[in-house]
């Protein structure tokens, strides 16, 4: 049975945004998703989690039913800011917050600007560029074309050359949802990859938590682990060794293995 409730949304920094809740007891989880994860593709990692969790997945602006609108300012300061009101507006305290890829950089923005309302950060490979370091990996031409064929209508075998590790249901869902993504929001995103200084932000980190790199993609380097073992010591670290940056696709159970380790819970019954 589906630990599903419902979709709603909040009025927060000025703008619409769409949130899922799954489970509806145990402490308060609030996740984050990356640069074209719509929240409705993490239901899988949300139901597993809303048995130990009340489970909260954001549409980030720009993406699935959340605001989006032409011009609009999709950068990281603009969805940490949007992350702090929601949690303002619902009167939220002492949330685990999820964040993988650009959720987590946004996580970690949010929190060094505003750690009071965050319990601990379960960061998920977040990327590891900006200015004066190597690129992110993954070129914005992969997101943009993606994007431009889902807008056009796709199939998931249309978009099975982006992710050929993934299964048909994973591909499903993407090909339904990926039109919500605004190729707007996630050009700056992208930029944002770059531009955006995450590691001025780790020594401000007051928020414990858990690091989780991906063996592969080269998002999170083993020179970048020793980096932010310094600059932020209180997070620590695991890697996946098998996955990608999109951990949970790639290798599920070593996902909920490392996660339930750390958080204490068995995620793998």
């Amino acid at each position: 049975m589906s630990s599903f409730l419902y979709g709603y949304h909040v009025r927060a920094n000025g703008v619409r945004l769409h949130l899922l809740r799954f489970g509806g007891h145990g402490p308060r989880l609030l996740l984050l998703p990356g640069i074209t994860s719509p929240a409705i593709t993490w239901g899988f990692v949300a139901e597993r989690l809303a048995r130990h969790y009340d489970v909260h997945v954001l549409d980030f602006r720009g993406r699935g039913l959340s605001f989006s609108a032409p011009g609009m300012d999709a950068s990281l300061d603009a969805m940490a800011a949007d992350v702090l009101d929601l949690m303002e507006v619902l009167d939220w305290s002492s949330v685990s917050v999820l964040g993988h890829s650009m959720g987590a950089r946004v996580a970690i923005r949010a929190a060094a600007r505003d750690p009071r309302r965050m319990g601990e950060l379960l960061l998920i490979d977040p990327p590891m560029s900006g200015p004066g370091r190597r690129p992110y990996p993954v070129p914005l031409s992969w997101y943009v074309e993606s994007i431009q064929l889902a807008i056009k209508g796709v199939t998931a075998e249309d978009l099975r050359p982006y992710a050929p590790s993934w299964t048909e249901e994973q591909l499903q869902l993407r090909a339904e949802w990926l039109h919500t993504c605004s190729e707007e929001a996630i050009v700056q995103a992208h930029a944002g990859f770059h531009e955006d200084d995450i590691h001025a932000d780790l020594p401000k980190l007051k928020t414990p938590g858990l690091f989780m790199s991906a063996g592969k993609g080269g998002v999170v380097l083993p020179a970048d682990l020793t980096e932010i073992e310094l600059l932020a010591p209180g997070l620590r670290q695991c890697t996946a060794f098998s996955a990608g940056d999109m951990i949970p696709w790639d290798d599920e159970a070593d996902f909920y293995r490392l996660l339930g380790e750390y958080l204490k819970v068995d995620l793998l019954q």
